[in-house]
């Protein structure tokens, strides 16, 4: 049903792969803090409030991304901007700084508990709901210890029981027995809510799931939530008429919501979800804070995703400052819950992003020109930054800096990756003032032309091993010359290994270029022999690195071969092509 959203933290429980870790840390010097609050849901069908200590309290929140040691460094900003919550997705020993520090600043948390699969696309492992005791005894034991710990610090606002697990379900099973599971989830979330309320009267409990259609379930196997709570990005609003249509009796909290996420978007010309520009990120937070007010006594509030600083694939998707640089969207959040902006120095609004030629044939390691539109609103000067993004390639959601030659008139000229496939080039335009504008295009990376003859296409080739299964394989030596740049030749993970190309009678060679999967060379030869016997070494490399090999070479010879002499990573040797030209 999705694709994959960056990863949120979960304070404290096992992390969710691509963020940060957090530690158990303290921060000295905490003062001490009155006596928790008392939080209740209170109103009645169709007009319900949340109320802290009998006041009327609208969650005006933000999920919670940096590590709990900066806590005192951001929760003034957080409160600048008008929050009131944040939502964690872990408790344990390591959150009371982070509790006291909301506490100090005026904000209050949605407390966590992680049930696996979370995450809706099953993080985390699965689990047997109708048969795991040994897993719900322990979790019934732990989440109730922890609730024991807290339940009297003016930190918590309520306690949040698992995070998209009715979806992530599906990840583990289907059919009839999906959907036992799904039913014993939520009556094992009821248990654990029965629970706390046992420990803890004074705070609400409630459960995230990724979907309104999780709801259901809810409301048949768990009538001891005081309320529902959902992550919905791009349909956000359409909760209102689900929740309506579905005869619901609980109100409900929105604990994750923005622009639309990658799951949500078409693909661009390359296939790729096409990531909303920066104006559209922040006019999706306008509009999803505007769905949730418009439930009145139904919606109590929302924590929309994602205070964090980190500077990644998923982090320029969805962060409201990463690197710690502020962005249209962080704004469009301070304003939506009434925090005075006017005076503020905002961030530069990109207008256009141009990839010179043809994005869809970027060569390789050559020159590739940029055309960028951008302006400030304060009249700031702008500087430029480009980087690279291989996560539709492999999976890295790391940013790369890519050195640009600023050409003037909004030109900015950098080196193409140098591995094929489909990579996404990031543009960031600050102010110097803290503030970011992001643009973001896709581009594929194609092996650059050669002139001559690839006289190896379709020859006959040999190897000294090949993978004969597991992932895309089996991975034989004739994938190296079908001229197909999405098969390849893959050799045992051990050192050394070969392929051999039978040009069939003796050839002059001119050129040579190698395409290498992720699986490269670091040291290898090639060479050319007349009988496939005897070899003479025409080019020695000792610092390959893997991407695209071009070389022009001096020699003749029936047979060509690469010779790896030792690998650039743990697997082995693995090229898409091997091509030699006359």
């Amino acid at each position: 049903m999705t694709r994959t959203r960056t990863a949120p933290r979960r304070i404290a429980a096992p992390l969710i792969a691509g963020l940060l870790a957090a530690g158990a840390l303290a921060l000295p010097g905490q003062p001490a803090h009155a006596a928790g609050s008392v939080v209740k849901v209170t109103g009645t069908q169709g007009d319900w409030q949340l109320t802290v200590d009998g006041q009327p309290y609208q969650i005006k929140g933000l999920t919670w991304g940096p590590a709990i040691a900066d806590a005192d460094r951001y929760l003034p900003d957080l409160r600048s901007m008008g929050v009131n919550t944040l939502r964690t997705w872990g408790t344990d020993a390591t959150s009371k700084p982070l509790f006291d520090a909301a506490a100090a600043h005026g904000i209050k948390v949605i407390a966590g508990f992680w049930l696996q699969p979370g995450g809706g696309p099953g993080s985390g492992g699965c689990v047997n709901y109708r048969t795991d005791t040994a897993y719900k005894d322990q979790m019934l034991a732990e989440f109730p210890k922890w609730v024991a710990t807290y339940k009297d610090h003016p930190g918590v606002l309520m306690w949040n029981v698992g995070n998209e697990s009715v979806l992530g379900l599906q990840n583990c099973y289907s059919g009839d027995e999906l959907e036992r599971q799904r039913d014993a989830y939520t009556t094992f979330v009821n248990d654990i809510a029965t629970k706390i309320h046992g420990v803890d009267p004074d705070h609400p409990v409630t459960s995230t799931d990724a979907w309104t259609g999780a709801w259901p379930y809810y409301q048949r196997n768990a009538p001891d939530l005081d309320l529902y709570a959902v992550n919905s990005y791009n349909a956000v609003c359409d909760i209102k008429a689900t929740w309506e249509q579905g005869g619901y009796t609980k109100p409900y909290i929105v604990t994750e919501t923005g622009p639309p996420g990658e799951w949500e978007v078409p693909d661009d010309a390359n296939g790729v979800p096409e990531e909303p520009t920066d104006q559209a990120k922040a006019v999706g937070y306008t509009k999803a804070w505007n769905c949730v007010t418009g439930h009145q006594g139904v919606a109590l509030g929302a924590t929309m995703f994602h205070y964090g600083t980190e500077d990644d694939f998923g982090g320029v998707w969805f962060n409201l400052l990463p690197a710690g640089q502020k962005r249209l969207s962080y704004y469009a959040v301070k304003k939506a819950y009434g925090a005075d902006t006017s005076h503020d120095n905002t961030p530069p609004v990109i207008s256009s992003l141009a990839v010179d030629g043809d994005p869809a044939k970027v060569e390789a390691g050559r020159d590739l020109t940029l055309t960028v539109k951008a302006t400030d609103p304060d009249g700031d000067a702008l500087s430029y930054q480009v980087l690279g993004s291989s996560m539709y390639l492999d999976q890295d959601k790391k940013l790369t800096p890519l050195p640009a030659t600023d050409l003037g008139g909004g030109r900015l000229r950098v080196t193409a990756p140098d591995r094929p496939g489909v990579w996404k080039i990031y543009v960031k335009a600050t102010d110097g003032k803290g503030n970011v504008g992001i643009e973001t295009r896709s581009v594929r990376v194609v092996p650059p032309a050669v002139n001559g003859t690839n006289v190896a296409l379709g020859k006959p080739v040999t190897a000294s091993s090949y993978q004969t299964g597991g992932g895309d394989c089996p991975c034989p030596a004739a994938n190296a010359v079908d001229g197909k740049a999405d098969t390849r030749w893959a050799a045992d993970w051990s050192d050394p290994q070969w392929l051999q190309v039978d040009l069939g009678a003796s050839t002059p060679l001119t050129h040579v270029q190698l395409v290498w999967e992720a699986a490269y060379a670091k040291a290898y030869t090639l060479q050319t022999s007349d009988d496939g016997q005897s070899w003479r070494t025409i080019r020695e490399v000792t610092d390959g690195n893997g991407g695209v090999d071009d070389f022009d070479v001096s020699g003749t010879g029936r047979y060509v071969r690469v010779h790896g002499t030792a690998r650039g990573t743990g697997y082995g040797y693995s090229l898409y092509e091997f091509g030699v030209y006359h």
